[in-house]
């Protein structure tokens, strides 16, 4: 008796050491076996609707998505540091990750070699996987005969006070029409050239600034003004939508610029970050953005909306980024100064 109570008690103990080391384990896999995923996002609710429900069907993850502006997000993943809540960052420009390197983790997909050439990860921290360009949208109604091709073209006398542009010091798409406008009439971001024509176009502007970026592109769609200096994404979806306009890429040459995502350094559910990036630039996925949405995919094989050009018909020229970020200050107060100047 005596010796079954012994046997029966050094069994429970090891039940006991066993159950103990199981636990510990599985707690300490949880996070890499677990279904989820974190993600925070800036993105437009039509991408998300038309990426994540395919994410979650084809991989069994479920996505918990976390909403916000970029600089917002980007703030909350730095206070977050070392003890990471989000898996990922879908969304946000070159110039923040670039400048928040040490918040993400080094990951190339080995679907990175079907991006289009200039858009693939070189710095290993980021993917890109859509392309946004710095367009002109026109109603056609009230243009009639004006020929409006390119940048040249806005500072025609029938054109003065008829052009919608946001303020580059507070919208980050006038901004990038700014430097775009400078790279494509001046060559880089200080000569006299390209600067020499914003003054020229902030005279034709007539004192008129958008309040906004979105209010630029939506008073040329309701026929307040002829022109609008914008963005590609929302242009073409007034295009799509049957809107009595055209999207614009200046004969000068349009600049693109990417939206990245990466994984956030500390991410506890590492593996599925993995897939996720993996996934953005699947073929299923830049087909899903090039057809159900206006954002620009970047494989060279996927499939474009009819509402959308084909990269082979635009003249594309290349922002030098770092440069841009590390002058943007300058580049502003220059622009404050001289549309002061003109607007007296």
């Amino acid at each position: 008796m005596m010796k079954w109570l012994r046997l029966s008690v050094i069994l429970t103990l090891l039940a006991g050491v066993l159950a103990a080391c199981g636990n510990s384990g599985s707690e300490g896999n949880e996070a890499s076996g677990s279904n989820k995923l974190v993600v925070y996002t800036p993105n437009s609710e039509s991408m998300i609707n038309a990426l994540v429900p395919m994410f979650e069907k084809q991989t069994g993850i479920t996505v918990e998505l976390v909403s916000a502006g970029s600089g917002e997000l980007i703030k909350r993943i730095q206070s977050e540091k070392g003890n990471a809540y989000a898996d990922v960052m879908f969304g946000g420009a070159f110039d923040l990750f670039n400048a928040n390197a040490d918040l993400f983790e080094k990951y190339v997909s080995p679907n990175d070699q079907y991006l289009l050439e200039g858009h693939r990860n070189t710095t290993g921290i980021m993917t890109s996987y859509v392309s946004d360009g710095s367009v002109m949208l026109v109603n056609t109604n009230l243009a009639g005969d004006i020929k409006i091709d390119s940048y040249e073209d806005l500072l025609k006398p029938e054109l003065k006070g008829k052009i919608a542009m946001a303020d580059p010091t507070n919208s980050s798409s006038a901004f990038h029409q700014l430097t775009n406008m400078l790279k494509a009439k001046g060559n880089d971001y200080t000569s006299d050239a390209g600067w020499n024509y914003v003054g020229e176009l902030i005279k034709n502007l007539d004192g008129k600034i958008a309040g906004s970026s979105s209010k630029a592109h939506k008073s040329v769609a309701d026929g307040e003004y002829i022109v609008a200096l914008t963005y590609e994404d929302p242009a073409a979806s007034y295009v799509r939508d049957g809107a009595p306009v055209r999207v614009v890429y200046p004969s000068e040459g349009t600049v693109f610029l990417d939206g990245v995502a990466g994984i956030v350094k500390g991410a506890k559910h590492e593996e599925n970050a993995k897939k996720f990036i993996d996934f953005l630039i699947s073929k299923e996925a830049q087909d899903a953005l090039g057809t159900e949405t206006t954002n620009r995919p970047l494989r060279a094989d996927a499939q474009l909306g009819s509402y959308m050009t084909p990269m082979d018909q635009i003249k594309v020229i290349e922002e030098d980024i770092t440069y841009v970020s590390e002058h943007k200050k300058d580049i502003v107060e220059k622009y404050t100064e001289l549309f002061t100047s003109l607007s007296k």
